[in-house]
């Protein structure tokens, strides 16, 4: 019985009330804390990368040598501002969604075929 009353005392006078909000705003902080650390290790960094990549994909220009997402490699011959036109052997061309370029071809890949 005095522990009930206990309780019923502490948490209806002032001192207790604001202990309370204080543990709402003690609780928030590891929150904030964990969105801080995802922000920049996380989302940041991804938004970095996207913007890099239309970079690339906005000055793409006819001869560049590039490599599609699905590992088709070839040069391109063709641009849109959605299809990019590819050659991927000799007289052998495929349209492409620009978006699907992945990067340039790199120099020290030998290609047995050439």
């Amino acid at each position: 019985m005095d522990w009930a009353y206990a309780m019923a005392t502490g948490s209806g006078s002032g001192a207790g009330g604001a202990a309370g909000g204080g543990g709402l705003v003690g609780a928030l902080v590891p929150l904030i804390l964990m969105f801080l650390v995802f922000y920049f290790l996380l989302i940041r960094p991804q938004q970095k990368k996207a913007r890099q990549h239309k970079e690339f994909l906005d000055n793409l220009k006819r001869g560049d040598e590039v490599i599609t997402s699905g590992g088709l490699h070839g040069k391109i011959t063709g641009l849109t501002d959605q299809v990019v036109t590819m050659e991927i052997a000799d007289k052998v061309r495929v349209k492409v969604q620009r978006s699907n370029i992945a990067c340039m071809k790199p120099k020290s890949v030998n290609d047995k075929s050439e």
